[in-house]
């Protein structure tokens, strides 16, 4: 799996996967003339050009003194103090690669010899097609006038034709049904998601219900109380210029937060200042994967930003121990020529740590940060944009020439960079997001038929030990919430892989009122087998939109946005039933709430964990004059169930 030389030179700098998230927070009430929108409250639309609800957006400034200091919670009562169609099928495309030939390390490997039937057109059902949002009665025969009756039917027949009349009347008057208060038949589908299997589709996976044998097994459990008190905040950093801090994470003691050119961790129930990792420069990136033990990688940049760029190379591989909050070790590799390679993600997987970037990808032995393989140049100009890890290993590769590249998606053998099975992504496809390795799913934006910034049209099931395409799912930009960053391998938010399901949120409706400011949604689940739909799905309920977190075991995690006049809950969602269990909810006081709400949670990272909440920012903002206190930003803050 070789590597490129370095991007021409007038290439501009890697930026941070994702974007910079929207200025705001959610939750404040709007003017109802101003339209939908926010967290979980009505706002008033974004700006021409900006991304919506569910897309990383800039975020609030931040900057405000005392940085790194926990602060008592406010007076219960008070005011707070903080927000075209796609080409058609092509060869290979949904077909198994040949496993890979022994040669020269990196090299792709040779197309199948065989070609697959062409698909139908991109975005279309493979069920015969019906009116958009409405389901087909079935067709039924009506029987033909008798011999001799000059048309007129008999009484029977009379009857047959008005209640086949009748059932498509009541039909044809359904609405889709994720939006409906009634669970859809099991065989449904939400409007906007089709799915293609590679060979038709068989009907391979459960019937779901609460017989299907799937949850129940999360660790996450209801303490003696639900209800949670503020327990710390912690004021943001002072920075000159917009800065990342993305990366957090939580051990039993402490939670651990990326600061300015340092790692920091507090701890868990205090919010004191446990230790202070100091580097060399910024935390350019972090992987949501870590050992068993607290072991966790990031990048960070080679020296301190100055002025006037405040910028410097994403060139620093290293392993942060947080137990103890030593760099276990840190290394570089080279781009080609005298610089070294940049990296704009990182990821850990076993044994392996994996970056990669524009320059190429590379890999490192987690225990001693000895250099499993490298960027190299080669005839095919390919190069490892990204990893996914967790269970497994899986590089997303570019080839070709500029206009004319090929996505590959290769499991590989963590240890050998190895490619073990391949897939050959779509015509139309740039770039891709693994949402999981073990099961493999990747989305992406098929060509750009997603316009809402959620970087994903389709997600792709596939056999990560042949390669085969299992089922694609379309998912309608317009209807589910789920979101990968525009050019990062892992970076999806709001999607989940488990129990061989795909687990996506619709976007905010109506709730059953139709009042104003009850917008809700759903949590679906598609079965990665053939791309049905699980006929259970789990409500949030009026006023509330579920996110989903992580797994748990077979169970989700889940956080509901709330209202404007409630706290933020946390709910363990089964996996069986998709029934929500209460494990935390904040407190309803508006100080409480400014402070939760400070947020834009869209650009937040949330962790939860043992009956404790934590909302930390990803950008840290020069401080603005004229702020004001109800204005105030967090660098983190944390909700507890805890005594």
């Amino acid at each position: 799996m070789t590597q490129p030389p370095p991007p021409p030179p007038n290439q501009p700098p890697n930026q941070p996967p994702g974007g910079y998230p929207p200025p705001g927070g959610f939750g404040a009430p709007q003017d109802p003339g101003q339209g939908q929108g926010g967290f979980g409250t009505p706002t008033p639309p974004p700006p021409q050009g900006q991304p919506g609800y569910g897309t990383a957006t800039p975020p609030p400034p931040q900057g405000q003194p005392g940085y790194g200091a926990a602060t008592p919670p406010p007076p219960q009562g008070q005011p707070g103090y903080g927000a075209a169609t796609p080409p058609q099928g092509q060869p290979g495309y949904g077909y198994p690669q040949q496993a890979p030939q022994p040669g020269p390390y990196g090299y792709p490997q040779q197309d199948p010899q065989h070609q697959q039937a062409v698909p139908p057109p991109y975005g279309y059902p493979t069920q015969p097609q019906q009116p958009y949002g409405y389901p087909t009665a079935p067709q039924q025969h009506v029987p033909a006038p008798a011999p001799g009756g000059r048309g007129k039917l008999s009484a029977q027949t009379q009857i047959i034709v008005a209640a086949v009349v009748a059932v498509a009347l009541i039909v044809g008057g359904g609405i889709w049904y994720a939006n409906s208060g009634s669970d859809p038949e099991p065989d449904a589908k939400p409007t906007g998601g089709t799915s293609q299997a590679p060979t038709g589709g068989g009907e391979t996976g459960t019937d779901g219900g609460a017989g299907n044998g799937l949850g129940g097994d999360g660790k996450e459990k209801p303490g003696a109380k639900t209800g949670s008190r503020l327990a710390f905040r912690i004021d943001p950093p002072k920075v000159p210029d917009t800065t990342p801090v993305d990366g957090s994470w939580l051990t039993d003691k402490t939670f651990v937060k990326t600061g300015v050119n340092s790692v920091v961790g507090y701890d868990i129930d205090k919010g004191t200042v446990s230790w202070t990792l100091p580097l060399a420069g910024q935390v350019c990136g972090a992987s949501r994967h870590k050992t068993a033990d607290n072991k966790v990688p990031i990048l960070f940049e080679e020296s301190k930003r100055v002025a006037p760029r405040y910028y410097q190379s994403c060139n620093q591989v290293g392993m942060v121990d947080l137990n103890t909050g030593k760099l276990l070790w840190s290394a570089s590799v080279s781009g080609g020529g005298d610089e070294k390679a940049r990296f704009s993600e990182v990821t850990l997987s076993g044994e392996t740590v994996a970056a990669g970037g524009t320059d190429g990808g590379a890999a490192f032995d987690a225990a001693t940060g000895k250099v499993r393989w490298k960027p190299q140049s080669n005839d095919q100009n390919c190069y490892d944009m990204g990893y996914g890890g967790g269970a497994g290993l899986v590089a997303v590769r570019k080839c070709g020439q500029y206009g004319a590249e090929s996505v590959l998606v290769q499991n590989l053998d963590p240890k050998s960079g190895k490619p073990l099975s391949q897939f050959k992504m779509p015509q139309g496809v740039k770039y891709a997001a693994v949402v999981s390795t073990k099961p493999l799913v990747v989305a992406a934006n098929v060509g750009d038929a997603a316009d809402d910034g959620s970087g994903i049209s389709d997600f792709f099931s596939i056999d990560e030990k042949t390669g085969k395409l299992r089922t694609k799912i379309t998912a309608d930009p317009d209807r589910y919430a789920a979101r990968c960053g525009s050019t990062a391998v892992e970076d999806c938010s709001q999607v989940l892989v488990g129990n061989d399901r795909l687990y996506v949120p619709t976007e905010e409706h109506d709730g059953s009122t139709g009042e104003y400011g009850d917008e809700t949604n759903e949590i679906i689940a598609f079965d990665l087998a053939n791309g049905r739909t699980a006929p259970e799905k789990a409500d949030a309920g009026d006023g509330y939109t579920l996110m989903p977190l992580r797994m748990d075991g077979g169970d989700l995690i889940a956080y509901k946005v709330p209202p404007y006049s409630k706290g933020g809950q946390l709910v363990s969602v089964h996996a069986g039933t998709m029934k929500s269990t209460l494990l935390l909810e904040n407190p309803s006081d508006k100080g409480n709430r400014d402070i939760e709400t400070s947020f834009s949670i869209t650009g937040a990272e949330l962790l939860y964990g043992d009956g404790r909440f934590f909302i930390s920012a990803t950008y840290a903002s020069k401080t603005r004059e004229g702020e004001s206190a109800l204005s105030k930003k967090y660098h983190a803050v944390s909700f507890s169930t805890r005594n």
